[in-house]
């Protein structure tokens, strides 16, 4: 068991992307980890993918998830539900920080380019 007080995202080297690993392989986990994020106005995280399921919850803000050729805007209280292997990118399109919490059916989780190159992300996941 383990209890995690300061859960606020960090600066990460992504522009506008602060980030912390709430629960891992690092804490014991051998199939989840869970990511909280905040995206400031503007910013975007790179297009990719990941080998397993994600499921994004969204806190406050506004933002938009590019998938496929598809757009779909979302806001505060809205679930975004990202199936293993499909590429997307997720933008904040609103005037204040788009705060979302990440599960993923992975640890670690591996992120690839949509070309299929592992994407090294700068935090442990």
């Amino acid at each position: 068991m383990k209890v995690n007080d300061d859960a606020r995202p960090k600066a990460s080297p992504i522009p506008g992307i602060a980030h912390i690993t709430l629960a891992s392989h690092a804490d014991g986990l051998s199939e989840l980890s869970v990511w909280r994020q905040t995206m400031s106005p503007g910013a975007a995280t790179p297009p990719h993918h990941h080998d397993c399921d994600e499921v994004v919850l969204c806190l406050a803000g506004w933002g938009e998830v590019h998938s496929h050729g598809q757009v779909q805007r979302f806001g505060a209280d809205a679930t975004l539900i990202l199936p293993a292997g499909r590429d997307h990118q997720i933008f904040n399109v609103g005037p204040t920080p788009l705060e979302t919490i990440g599960i993923l059916a992975a640890t670690p989780v591996v992120t690839r380019q949509p070309d299929g190159v592992e994407l090294t992300l700068p935090w442990k996941s």
